[in-house]
């Protein structure tokens, strides 16, 4: 069985792990439709005599070894979704990550490839964050940038622990990953429109957006619908609802296009449809490439959401929560990958990524290169998401040929994380998000 066959054999076949009736997907970290997928990969890893490393935040490592005690070159994505989410993202990058391995190993076996490092397979804890905030969790720990201990503590809406749900399906492990890094590469689907819409086979990230989030509470008091006059009411939800046209309004004070923003989680308590609600808690999401943008919606924002509160008669309680800066993608990596694409034939174009991704993290420990593949419509988060066959084998043969020249020393001594191109920003954005 070829290369590419045997790669859509597997993901079509990791698809079915947590299927919803439309052909999406809903493993969130650390559930048992993840711990599933966990031991697929596994599997997939043993049957090739691969070690298996599981380390104490849940990360999956799965180690080719061809030099002993050398550093390794790290390759993946993540196995966990979103809530009834589509079946490409994260699971592509790890699935063609384990078959690009797979394929170069028989390379090295055969004579074909002299390796200066090893290769090390990756699965991400939560890099969703959908049941866990915030996202990117895994590689996040792993480089650094958040601490191990009080991401265990960590707890869902139903007040289970990162460390009990990891705990519960096993895989709250003793390991760790390699220490020493000679690079790291990973695949994903665009999640936007420009690929498909250019007509480009391949895009290779050259920057992330500025990021940040926007914990809100609104405390109210609990009372009775119909027996509490309108004038005595302090209710929470419906200065909730206005702060949240407030997030989305705000992209209308800004050119077109710099700015994205929304509320895509909330709880309301107690949640009763004749009781006047007490609290809400929500997540504002704010995105642009120029982080002064960011930084002026955010201060509108907190001014406007203490406007709610003294109107509405509540307290809206905001604060600063995952804040991520501008990355940007040695331009070495980008090269890289433009040479691999142009040697296989393939169109390529730079692009940013308005989403995080766990590139991001992991470029600040080592030089890191990222590719897209197209998106269908640009459709993501949802069942509908899509991507062809032929583009993610396409983007399989990229990644295999992008690893191999990491392996051979390709990214030796460039510097991470890269810098800003000199007078602009870099390539287009994807309209992507997490």
């Amino acid at each position: 069985m070829s290369i590419a066959d045997s790669f859509l054999k597997d993901f079509h076949h990791v698809a079915t792990i947590g299927a919803t009736e439309h052909r999406g997907v809903e493993r969130q970290a650390a559930t048992e439709k993840d711990r599933e997928t966990r031991d697929w990969f596994v599997a997939f890893a043993k049957e090739r005599g691969w070690r298996v490393d599981v380390d104490g935040v849940g990360n999956i490592f799965a180690t080719v070894e061809f030099v002993p005690g050398a550093p390794a070159v790290l390759t993946g994505s993540h196995l966990d979704s979103q809530p009834r989410a589509g079946r490409f993202d994260g699971a592509y990058g790890v699935l063609a990550s384990l078959h690009a391995a797979a394929e170069i190993e028989r390379r090295v076996r055969a004579g074909e490839l002299q390796p200066n490092y090893n290769l090390v397979v990756v699965d991400w804890f939560n890099e969703e964050g959908s049941r866990f905030a915030p996202s990117i969790m895994g590689s996040s720990v792993y480089t650094g940038l958040m601490d191990r201990e009080e991401i265990l503590a960590v707890r869902d809406l139903e007040g289970t622990s990162v460390r009990e749900a990891l705990d519960g399906i096993g895989y709250l492990g003793t390991g760790e990953g390699p220490r020493e890094l000679a690079g790291y590469a990973e695949i994903h689907i665009e999640q936007g429109r420009i690929l498909e819409r250019e007509g480009i086979e391949l895009g290779a990230v050259d920057s992330s957006w500025y990021t940040q989030k926007i914990d809100v509470e609104v405390l109210g008091e609990q009372s009775h619908t119909g027996a509490t006059a309108m004038a005595d009411r302090r209710d929470a939800l419906v200065a909730a609802a206005q702060i949240i046209l407030m997030a989305r309004d705000i992209c209308a004070e800004f050119p077109a296009e710099s700015l994205v923003s929304s509320v895509g989680q909330m709880t309301v308590e107690p949640n009763s449809p004749i009781v006047v609600n007490s609290r809400v808690h929500l997540v504002a999401d704010l995105r642009a490439n120029d982080p002064a943008i960011v930084q002026q919606a955010r201060d509108t924002l907190m001014e406007r959401f203490q406007e709610v509160a003294k109107r509405e008669d509540v307290e809206v309680v905001a604060r600063d929560f995952d804040i991520r800066p501008n990355r940007y993608f040695p331009q070495e990596g980008i090269e890289l990958s433009e040479r691999v694409a142009k040697d296989l034939g393939f169109s390529i174009r730079r692009i940013q990524t308005m989403a995080g991704h766990d590139t991001v993290p992991l470029n600040t420990a080592t030089p890191t290169v990222m590719l897209f593949v197209p998106s269908v419509d640009g459709v993501s988060h949802c069942e509908r998401e899509f991507t062809k066959d032929e583009d993610m084998v396409n983007g399989l043969r990229g990644l295999t040929g992008v690893i191999s020249e990491m392996l051979t020393g390709a990214l030796d001594g460039v510097t991470y994380p890269g810098t800003a191109p000199e007078g602009s920003g870099s390539g287009s954005a994807s309209g992507e998000g997490r």
